[in-house]
C-alpha cells in the first residue's frame, strides 16, 4: 500500500457456499509459508492438521470471511466452532468453550487489521451466543498470531495445550468474553 492511500475497505461476514473452494485454497496459501520456518515432521504435521481441519469445518464450524469493498475479493477467513466440538479431529479434548481455528488472511492483505477484525467478529459471535470464553490454538512458529492474540487479550491457556507425534507444541489459548449483553 502507498503511502497515504486509504486502507482497503473491506466486510466480515458468513462465507457463501460458492466460496468454500477459494476459502481453502487461501487457507492453504497462508499456512504454506510455515513450510519455510518448520522443520519437515513439523510442518507435514501442520499441513495435514489444516488440510483435515478444512474438511472437518465444512459442517461443524462456522465459516467467517472477510472480503474487499470494492469487488468482492476473498482477503481472509477463520472458523469458529462451537463449545465441545472436536475442532482438532481427536488429537485434543473438545474444548467446553467456542474455539477460532485456521484465522487466515491472503498475503497481500496482510497489515490492513483483516486477520483482527475476524477475530473481533468470532468473539463478538461467542460472546452473543453466551460464551464467557473464546479458546484458540497456536505454536512457536507463527509469531505474528502470537502479536495479535495478545494485542487483542488472549492469555495463555496450558491445560490446554496438546502435541502431536513429530509437531510443535500446540499452545492453547483463552479470551474472557465477560458476562454475555
Amino acid at each position: 500500500m502507498s503511502e497515504g492511500a486509504p486502507p482497503t475497505a473491506y466486510a466480515v461476514r458468513d462465507a457463501r457456499a460458492d466460496e468454500h473452494a477459494a476459502v481453502r485454497a487461501l487457507t492453504l496459501a497462508a499456512y504454506a509459508e510455515y513450510a519455510r520456518v518448520m522443520t519437515p515432521p513439523a510442518w507435514a504435521g501442520l499441513d495435514g492438521a489444516v488440510r483435515a481441519a478444512l474438511d472437518v469445518a465444512a459442517g461443524a464450524a462456522e465459516r467467517i470471511v472477510a472480503v474487499r469493498a470494492d469487488d468482492g475479493a476473498l482477503l481472509g477467513s477463520v472458523f469458529l466452532f462451537p463449545a465441545a466440538s472436536d475442532a482438532y479431529t481427536g488429537h485434543a479434548a473438545p474444548p467446553p468453550i467456542p474455539e477460532l481455528r485456521l484465522l487466515a488472511v491472503a498475503p497481500a492483505a496482510r497489515g490492513l487489521g483483516v486477520g483482527e477484525a475476524l477475530v473481533r467478529e468470532c468473539a463478538r459471535r461467542a460472546h452473543a451466543a453466551g460464551a464467557a470464553a473464546l479458546g484458540l490454538h497456536t505454536s512457536a512458529s507463527m509469531r505474528a498470531a502470537h502479536r495479535l492474540y495478545a494485542r487483542l487479550g488472549f492469555v495463555r491457556d496450558p491445560a490446554a495445550d496438546f502435541r502431536p507425534d513429530g509437531a510443535e507444541l500446540v499452545e492453547g489459548y483463552r479470551l474472557a468474553l465477560g458476562a454475555p449483553g
